[in-house]
């Protein structure tokens, strides 16, 4: 059973709990089962729209997305399925303006893509070199399957949008990357969005990487407001960890 029963100090409160045990089990399948869908997604666009199979950039890029998915079967799943389950289910209570920045960001991170292979297909530009390459996908798994995991394994409360989670009773993360800056999750990402046309040796997917970063910075903001003015304990957290995204500068 993935989830285990924390001890209640009541009877109806290990009733509540136990209920949810089904629930969050169905939600950690469904999370797994996106998660396999979405990898094989990107697989047949990156090497259907570059029109072979033995490009090694698409699998290297293939490869970090799907570290980072064993990464969670292995350290999140068995201790905290209620994250992924979180993660699965149609986001009640988002703000409108983080369900738009989400659905941008998206759009940027396909066109990379997109973009990438065709470059790559049809030369448009002339591709990084080989240690450029080489040095995108070291970024990119730096960012990706080690930060972001990290601060996933850190924050049992990670979330892919801005929500308060009053029903999980939501708590201020404070522990590993969060003693550095305090929205390390966004740092691997923006690593691996800006890492990704280097690794697919585009000079042209720069473009659309460049802004989606630059939308996760502006959403890094928002969030931070969002966190100061409704989640308990944040506002003393700001003076603990001062900085954001960049120790030392914000």
């Amino acid at each position: 059973m993935w989830l285990k029963p924390c001890a209640m100090s009541s009877v109806k409160g290990k009733k509540i709990m136990d209920a949810k045990v089904p629930v969050v089990k169905k939600g950690a399948l469904r999370w797994l089962l996106r998660e396999t869908i979405g990898n094989l997604v990107l697989i047949l666009i990156l090497f259907g729209l570059v029109g072979r199979w033995d490009w090694w950039n698409g699998w290297a890029l293939s490869a970090v997305y799907i570290l980072w998915s064993l990464g969670s079967i292995l350290f999140i799943l068995p201790v905290n399925p209620q994250m992924l389950a979180e993660r699965s289910r149609p986001q009640k209570g988002a703000k409108k303006w983080d369900l738009a920045m989400v659905s941008a960001m998206s759009v940027f991170l396909l066109a990379t893509y997109i973009i990438a292979c065709l470059d790559v297909r049809f030369g448009w530009a002339t591709p990084f070199p080989l240690w450029a390459q080489i040095a995108g996908l070291v970024i990119a798994v730096l960012g990706y399957d080690v930060i972001l995991m990290w601060s996933m394994v850190s924050n049992a409360y990670f979330t892919a949008i801005v929500r308060i989670q009053t029903d999980r009773e939501h708590r201020v993360a404070t522990g590993g990357p969060y003693r550095f800056v305090r929205h390390p999750g966004y740092v691997g990402t923006i690593l691996c969005y800006l890492a990704t046309p280097f690794l697919l040796g585009s000079l042209w997917a720069l473009i659309p990487a460049v802004l989606a970063a630059g939308i996760l910075v502006v959403r890094t903001g928002l969030e931070d407001k969002t966190l100061q003015a409704e989640l308990p304990g944040y506002k003393e957290y700001t003076q603990e960890t001062r900085y954001r995204l960049i120790p030392g500068v914000w």
